[in-house]
């Protein structure tokens, strides 16, 4: 396979290196210090590692090259003078058409977009027996490497983690560059996402927490020629370290067929090459990774190490209720210069729970961060509408390939900046021309049935795929006419002042486990998380802010980048670095007492 095969994508890959933004612009690279002299650089120096240790088990992500991977290290240890024999874990797989019975009921037939979450393990893929044989096998000098490796009991091995982030495994699939978990072959990059989200990377991570506190040396695999690594103790104390200060993970942006100009035009270190920028994955933790930094290297890891090392530190009060999932999502939808995202809703928490798996659904809002004159969101139902007729013209629509009145059936306001607009699960909604949406949002992120997409194709051409009888099953037609401004709108309220801040209210439904506020301020403001409560956030006007936590550390934040403050922090302080006053969108997670 040629290099330039091995992914499809416009996107830029990682560096090995950054430069940060000046002060006020965008940074797509946000990295964390690791401490000086800990990022080491190279296949060679992998080799000089490995050369020191009897027996090694390289296990990985699903997305590594591995026949790359081994080939580029197998090089650099013959040219150090290093000969191990290597092993591939896959040799004890089960056979793919006893995987393919195991994982069809999770997988959802036809179903273009859905399965169920799979309830087993990374094991149940590999034959016991075999496993078992390869670990009688192993005998010094010995290489035991792809994914699931580390499932061959031996003694003492010296434990190598290769991770691979979730876009760079999404943009090698759709090169056909990989495969899924006991495939033999590439298939269609949206079939192959699918048993990523609801079997492989569901086993994957089981198996990566597990393995934590054994990684000897964790590798960032995503560059074809450069891995980056790191010592297992080097790592899990810096993830310590961020769990109680602050983080920001790595966005990733992609285009869509409703894509605007907003982020294209202001976001610099993005790639031109393509037609809009519809959304970002500003903070979704399921497919968000991690920039480590050290003497100016990079390392990437995925969030979900940080929530296995210490989900309580980051989430304090709800963790026992959220475990490891991270439950606030961020992310950026653009329609400036674009189109109207479809009309769309999402599923309840039964039928999410029932259909899919999922633990909690997706109870959204959209804050207004910019909008033309004119704007608007489409939000609930027209007062006194007809469900029947509702879905008697969808169908019509769909089939007949011809536009709908949307405005017959659906209600809509008009956007203003600084806006809360409030989608609890089971309402119609969608996002109009000329708006750029911070959605703030519970962390599922696929489950959206799409009911009306204004009779458009995808980018390729290919007519997008409706979800009308799900929808139809969740949509909530009591919320229509006056009770939708009433209820489905913020109704922002000053509820503490000082000398040059304000701290802002902006009340979400009953039915959303968080809650909104604004702190506006000239100079700086003083937070604590009472070492129990997260603080996800986002500079929404402005040039930039610093943070300085009382255990000494800080870091600058820029327009519109997503941070959070874990529980642990506690005390922490933002400063002003610009000459307008500065808004910062503060999200919490509301106490069970609190929700009706």
């Amino acid at each position: 396979m040629a290099q330039q095969n091995w992914r499809n994508t416009s996107q830029h890959l990682l560096p090995s290196s950054v430069t940060p933004t000046d002060i006020g612009k965008y940074d797509i690279y946000p990295t964390f210090p690791a401490g000086e002299n800990k990022i080491q650089v190279g296949y060679s120096a992998l080799a000089t590692l490995i050369a020191q240790h009897q027996t090694v088990v390289i296990d990985g992500y699903g997305g590594v090259l591995w026949n790359h991977f081994r080939s580029q290290l197998e090089a650099h240890m013959i040219q150090q003078g290093i000969q191990y024999t290597w092993v591939d874990v896959q040799s004890a797989m089960k056979p793919p058409q006893e995987i393919d019975v195991m994982i069809a009921p999770f997988l959802g037939g036809d179903d273009p977009l859905f399965g169920t979450r799979y309830t087993g393990e990374l094991r149940d893929f590999f034959d016991t027996e075999k496993l078992d044989k390869l670990s009688s096998q192993v005998d010094t000098q010995t290489i035991i490497y792809g994914s699931g490796a580390a499932l061959v009991d031996v003694d003492d091995a010296f434990v190598i983690y290769v991770d691979v982030p979730k876009n760079e495994i999404q943009f090698r699939s759709r090169a056909g560059s990989i495969i899924n978990l006991g495939r033999t072959e590439a298939t269609n990059p949206k079939t192959m996402y699918k048993q990523f989200y609801f079997v492989d990377w569901i086993v994957l991570n089981q198996h990566k927490c597990e393995l934590l506190n054994r990684i000897d040396t964790i590798v960032d695999g995503q560059r074809w020629d450069e891995p980056t690594m790191m010592s297992g103790d080097d790592f899990r104390t810096t993830l310590k370290t961020m769990s109680q200060n602050y983080f920001r993970v790595r966005p990733w942006f992609e285009p869509g067929v409703w894509g605007g100009q907003w982020i294209k035009e202001r976001i610099e270190q993005l790639s031109p090459d393509v037609p809009n920028y519809a959304w970002s994955f500003e903070l979704i933790t399921p497919e968000n990774g991690l920039l480590l930094e050290s003497d100016g290297h990079l390392l990437e890891v995925s969030f979900d190490f940080l929530m296995y090392a210490d989900h309580k530190a980051i989430l304090g009060h709800c963790a026992d209720r959220f475990q490891y999932e991270f439950p606030i999502r961020f992310n950026f939808l653009d329609t400036v210069d674009g189109g109207n995202l479809s009309v769309q809703c999402h599923p309840s928490n039964e039928f999410v729970q029932a259909q899919f798996g999922e633990t909690f659904t997706q109870d959204e809002t959209y804050y207004i961060l910019d909008c033309k004159q004119g704007a608007k969101v489409h939000i609930g139902f027209q007062e006194g509408v007809d469900p029947i007729k509702f879905e008697a013209d969808l169908q019509r629509s769909y089939d007949e390939n011809t536009p709908l009145d949307i405005y017959e059936h659906v209600n809509y306001v008009a956007a203003h900046q600084h806006d809360l607009i409030l989608i609890p699960n089971q309402t119609i909604h969608s996002s109009g021309v000329g708006v750029l949406v911070l959605e703030i949002s519970a962390t599922p992120y696929i489950f959206t049935f799409k009911l009306y997409d204004w009779v458009r194709p995808d980018l390729t051409g290919k007519p997008r795929p409706l979800n009308l009888e799900r929808g139809m099953q969740n949509l909530d037609f009591d919320r229509q006419g006056q009770r939708v401004f009433d209820e489905f709108v913020s109704k922002p309220s000053v509820i503490q002042r000082g000398r040059d801040w304000q701290k802002v209210h902006l009340p979400t439904h009953d039915l959303h486990f968080y809650d909104v506020y604004r702190y506006e301020f000239d100079t700086e403001v003083v937070l604590d998380t009472g070492g129990d409560t997260m603080h996800v956030m986002s500079l929404v006007e402005g040039s930039a802010i610093q943070i300085e936590t009382e255990n000494g550390m800080s870091t600058r934040f820029n327009y519109v980048e997503t941070f959070v403050v874990p529980a642990a922090t506690g005390n922490y302080t933002l400063r002003n670095l610009g000459q307008e006053r500065a808004k910062v969108v503060h999200v919490v997670m509301k106490r069970d007492e609190m929700r009706s």
